[in-house]
């Protein structure tokens, strides 16, 4: 996979479940097929979205491999092959080669901090164990651990780590990034805050890793589909539609968030795991009237 073909509205796919929490493979197909149909430009299973946190690594690759037949080559395939150690993250990104995925996502190491030093050595360690390109996963949020630019920099410059998604919601962060690396041909900066995707890639990024996306597919991908063809006015009718759903995330866990709206919206994926799975009531109540107000848009 060449680092131009590391572009476009890349869905992070939620992980299907059935009411007792084991994975339901043919909901997991359909989400991946909801994807293709809505003309994503890639699929990434098993991020923070699909809940790896909240599933063993057998289980990762279940999906992982389920995602990849489903597809069948039509978009890239991106895995998440992220961990707490090294050695856990090896594993995983080298399973995930021998599945086919076409590109690993690797997030910070979390609950432990971690040195810019250790983050340098952990990521290099990773990449070096396989031959797929590498995308870094900055979400400093959810680890406690965040790459600086300078790490970043720094990075770019092991060969096949060739992309990074932002997910700081620091719009600073994403722009010095931006302007640390050889943006275009050689390293893909991703957006991972739907709210900034359109600003992101007026200012030079490569595209997003989008949760929302699972609520609104068409949406997300018309945010890039219409800038791309410089219809920046009909892009930024797209980016502001989904801050009203947004909104809702202040309720919980956004996870838990997409999931239900993508269950009330009539595409069944079953719950978020324990004890991630529910929003009190007038949070539910919210999430029904913005879906019932708002809906999906697409400008094809």
């Amino acid at each position: 996979m060449k680092t131009n073909e590391i572009r476009g509205i890349i869905p992070a796919m939620v992980t299907a479940f059935n009411e007792d929490e084991s994975i339901n493979e043919a909901g997991v197909r359909a989400t991946a097929r909801r994807m293709l149909d809505a003309g994503a430009h890639g699929i990434f299973p098993g991020g923070t979205n699909g809940e790896f946190y909240a599933m063993t690594a057998a289980e990762r690759q279940q999906v992982l491999e389920i995602v990849i037949d489903e597809v069948s080559g039509a978009v890239p395939v991106y895995a998440g092959a992220g961990a707490v150690t090294t050695r856990e993250a090896i594993l995983l990104a080298k399973a995930a080669e021998a599945a086919g995925a076409d590109a690993l996502s690797v997030i910070t190491p979390y609950f432990a901090a971690a040195s810019q030093t250790e983050l340098v050595a952990h990521f290099a360690r990773v990449a070096d164990a396989v031959s797929l390109p590498v995308i870094l996963y900055n979400i400093p949020a959810r680890t406690g651990n965040s790459i600086s630019p300078a790490t970043l920099e720094k990075l770019a410059q092991v060969p096949n780590i060739v992309g990074v998604k932002d997910s700081s919601g620091n719009f600073d962060n994403l722009l010095q990034y931006l302007a640390r690396v050889p943006v275009g041909e050689d390293f893909a900066v991703l957006c991972g805050n739907d709210s900034l995707i359109l600003w992101a890639l007026l200012a030079g990024a490569s595209g997003s890793i989008t949760g929302v996306a699972n609520v609104y597919p068409e949406t997300m991908v018309g945010i890039f589909d219409e800038w791309s063809k410089g219809e920046i006015d009909r892009a930024r009718v797209l980016q502001d539609s989904i801050r009203p759903f947004r909104t809702v995330f202040r309720h919980g866990n956004p996870n838990t968030v997409v999931k239900l709206a993508t269950n009330m919206l009539g595409w069944p994926v079953g719950p978020c795991r324990a004890p991630f799975s529910t929003l009190a009531v007038e949070g539910e109540d919210e999430l029904r009237r913005v879906l019932a107000e708002g809906g999906e848009r697409d400008m094809r």
